[in-house]
């Protein structure tokens, strides 16, 4: 079976093309645009174009014809009439999400999934599980939504008994699944275009949690989401004496590790003080306090959770220097709700720098909110002001950066992104 893959760049599209191709599928696929997850699929020899157009998938299939359609949820949000989607319904291709492809690999491979869902920490956290694995010599599938050093985004080992899957709340995707194991490393409301309550958002963790036949999750987290208790729940302390014993930087990544180590701990049952030893060797992900330079760090966040998180990481590996931070919000539609949330999430820097929004799937009938009107709802620090992605902010970078400063960019990821454009001019991968 020919499975056609559009937008196969795409943090969930991607992993799954490569996963379909280790499960015997023949694969191709289609992007708008490069990017490094592009680079992966290319390593494996799948056959894929840029540029989504009728004629493209209409040669394409006359080439080799298309038997399943496969495409991101973020196509049709950003085009209901998209060229691939018309494409298929016109020629009578049977089309889907990806996640009931996933399920049917999943069901055929006889795999118990484990499923690792929240709102902020999850893709760190599905990396970890993922390194615990690999470390014991433990083959599994899995589907990550960034990059790692030490495994491709998306994996089926022969032999594999789980499926360790960062399963994702936008559109609902992960409420198409009923893991063996769910993990929930933190509940804030988010994804407001599909959630427009925060009721609907609690809502859809609740019902996720009952589908699951076990789930690890923090107290706090349950009684924000007033979760009843149950059996089929384990609550968790973030006071638990065994994250101290987890030496990695960063008050949240290690909450993340203690989640990981719990969790491969009761699918395995390899001793905690085994697991806590091999997640100290950790070797971190792309865009999570990644060193891309010198004191230059990249960071992805785009939530005032997130950002707290990645400041008290960025305090600690700074030691004596100072941290500037320059942050670039994530879509224009997110910041109209959380804009009075960000008060003192940057509590810590010595100075902020404000750039425009990464603009991605926004509703047209909403004002573009500039930097300087954001920064107004920022109480820490005192300095800030609102920069764009020039020549004049490139030679601030270094001048910080000369000055022995750190410098962590907080933001989106991407075609076009801060994080792309510092990697273009300081030579990060």
């Amino acid at each position: 079976m020919h499975i056609f893959f559009s937008g196969i760049g795409g943090g969930g599209v991607g992993p799954l093309a490569l996963i379909a191709k280790q499960a015997g599928y023949d694969v191709s696929g289609s992007d708008s645009q490069g990017s490094v997850n592009i680079d992966q699929i290319k390593q494996q020899g799948i056959d894929y174009y840029i540029g989504q157009t009728a004629e493209a998938i209409a040669a394409h299939h006359a080439k080799h014809p298309i038997d399943w359609f496969v495409f991101s949820s973020g196509i049709t949000r950003t085009n209901p009439n998209h060229p691939e989607i018309v494409f298929a319904k016109e020629h009578n291709i049977p089309f889907s999400l990806r996640d009931e492809l996933l399920n049917k690999i999943i069901a055929d491979q006889k795999l118990k999934l484990i499923g690792i869902a929240g709102t902020h920490g999850k893709s760190t956290t599905t990396a970890m599980t993922m390194w615990l694995f690999h470390e014991l010599g433990i083959p599994i599938g899995h589907s990550v939504g960034a990059k790692v050093p030490f495994a491709p985004m998306g994996q089926l080992q022969p032999g594999s008994e789980f499926f360790v899957y960062e399963c994702d709340e936008f559109d609902n995707n992960f409420l198409a699944f009923s893991p063996y194991l769910s993990v929930i490393t933190g509940v804030a409301w988010d994804h407001h275009e599909i959630f427009p309550t925060r009721e609907s958002y609690q809502k859809a963790y609740r019902q996720f949690i009952g589908q699951s036949q076990h789930t690890l999750m923090w107290k706090e987290d349950a009684a924000h989401i007033e979760l009843p208790e149950s059996p089929a729940l384990t609550l968790l302390d973030k006071s638990d004496k065994g994250i101290a014993e987890i030496t990695l930087p960063g008050e949240f990544n290690r909450q993340d590790a203690w989640l990981s180590v719990l969790s491969v701990h009761r699918v395995t049952k390899t001793p905690m003080a085994d697991l806590v030893a091999i997640i100290a060797r950790f070797p971190g992900l792309k865009q999570r306090m990644e060193l891309i330079a010198p004191n230059l760090y990249s960071n992805y966040a785009h939530t005032p959770e997130k950002i707290t998180g990645g400041m008290l990481t960025a305090l600690e590996l700074a030691k004596d220097q100072d941290v500037i931070v320059i942050y670039e919000p994530l879509t224009n539609r997110r910041q109209h709700y959380i804009r009075d949330q960000y008060k003192t999430s940057f509590k810590g820097a010595k100075k902020l720098y404000w750039v425009p929004s990464y603009l991605a799937r926004e509703d047209p009938n909403l004002a573009v909110l500039t930097p300087a009107e954001l920064l107004q709802s920022v109480d820490e620090p005192a300095d800030k002001q609102a920069a764009e992605l020039d020549d004049t902010l490139l030679a601030t970078i270094k001048k910080h950066l000369t000055a022995g400063d750190m410098v962590v960019a907080m933001g989106a990821s991407g075609g076009g992104s801060l994080d792309e454009w510092l990697r273009n001019h300081f030579g990060g991968k």
